[in-house]
């Protein structure tokens, strides 16, 4: 996503989940509008041939179209493909017995991730949710509806109507409800007000291994909205009795396995980091939680403490550059474009991070795929 999701000129954004704060007039509008940034950037990367992604094409804005720094396009590439990575040993293998799993993305905005997965045949069978803010559901929604490439995905055939298919959409545009495939317009600061979470966010299955995306999402809630956003999900819709498909309760079985990735901005107290949340302040964008959690062990305690007690590990960019993408695969990059900035990319680099956490319940194999990879030690 010049922002901060993609490492793009110090500014930032995806989708945001949330919304309309009348006691910070506008406030909320400016972080919505950073999606734009992310699906630019995005984009800027497909087209130099950093990632494959035959879907950023229709959930990029027409005209919008802007070629990236090389220190950008990097770092989206980064990012992605090592969330791909998480993601993809989450699901695991594809195999006939194999679990139904499901994901939940938090701010996800015009995020590509879930065509991608269901148009990839090795995919296992999961069930995939999107919450944002009305405004960016509603445009997402809007595309899906002008896009043939995005409807094959979805399954939706031309000469059945609205009525008769699967998918099927809300009257005001901003909801989408299919088997494998739900959008969500909520705001995530209200979430924790549901008596009933069960009923908050209609299709989840409590009863199903889940894990949670927040890429540059939580980071613009206050520390305890945030927090309050996480606890609805460990305690309150993942804390408690299952429920299936049809929303009704599964009696006898525990919570299920819950995972969390975030992808936030780290380290701002050296002279970097002070620049950058100085240059985002003067777009009117307040990155509430990077204080709190503003190193790799401060993000690992903050897994700890939010109940994914199983297993916490981080990188910042710059290690999992270097760590987790292979020697023949960096040449490849490194060859779509000159990058004369190495110190800017490696300062840069290193004020962002990747952190993951899960709790394995009574299934320690749902998240065995995350026990054996390299993460960072320092702070």
């Amino acid at each position: 996503m010049a922002t901060i999701p993609n490492l793009n000129s110090l500014r930032r954004g995806r989708g945001r989940g949330f919304g309309r704060d009348v006691s910070r007039p506008g406030k909320d509008q400016v972080v919505q509008g950073t999606d734009n940034d992310a699906s630019v950037s995005r984009l800027s990367a497909v087209q130099l041939g950093y990632l494959d992604d035959p879907y950023a094409t229709a959930l990029t804005p027409p005209g919008a179209a802007t070629r990236r720094l090389p220190i950008i396009n990097r770092g989206t590439y980064v990012r992605t493909t090592t969330i791909d990575q998480l993601v993809t040993r989450f699901l695991g293998p594809w195999a006939p017995d194999n679990k139904r799993k499901q994901i939940i993305s938090l701010g996800a905005g015009s995020d590509t991730r879930v065509f991608r997965l269901l148009s990839s045949r090795q995919s296992p069978d999961f069930v995939y949710h999107e919450l944002d803010f009305a405004v960016n559901t509603t445009a997402k929604i809007r595309a899906i509806r002008s896009a043939p490439e995005l409807q094959r995905v979805l399954g939706i055939d031309s000469s059945v109507s609205e009525k008769d298919s699967l998918v099927t959409v809300s009257e005001a545009g901003d909801a989408l409800q299919s088997p494998s495939y739900h959008v969500h317009p909520v705001d995530l600061r209200s979430l924790s007000a549901h008596s009933d979470p069960t009923k908050a966010l209609p299709g989840v299955e409590t009863g199903l291994p889940t894990l949670l995306i927040s890429e540059c999402c939580l980071v613009y809630l206050s520390p305890t909205e945030a927090q309050q956003v996480v606890s609805f999900f460990t305690e309150g819709l993942f804390g408690g009795s299952a429920t299936g498909p049809g929303g009704d309760a599964q009696v006898g079985q525990t919570a299920a396995p819950l995972g969390l990735i975030l992808y936030e901005p780290i380290r701002p107290n050296d002279a970097f980091g002070e620049v950058m949340v100085s240059n985002l302040a003067a777009r009117g964008i307040q990155l509430q939680t990077l204080h709190k959690y503003a190193s790799l062990e401060a993000q690992r305690a903050r897994f700890r403490d939010q109940g994914f007690g199983d297993g916490q590990a981080a990188g910042d960019v710059e290690f999992l550059w270097k760590n987790w993408v292979s020697e023949e695969e960096k040449d490849r990059v490194a060859g779509l474009e000159m990058l004369d900035e190495m110190e800017e990319w490696e300062l840069l680099a290193r004020h962002y991070c990747i952190a993951w956490g899960w709790r394995d319940q009574d299934d320690p194999s749902a998240f065995a795929g995350w026990k054996t990879l390299e993460a960072q030690q320092g702070g």
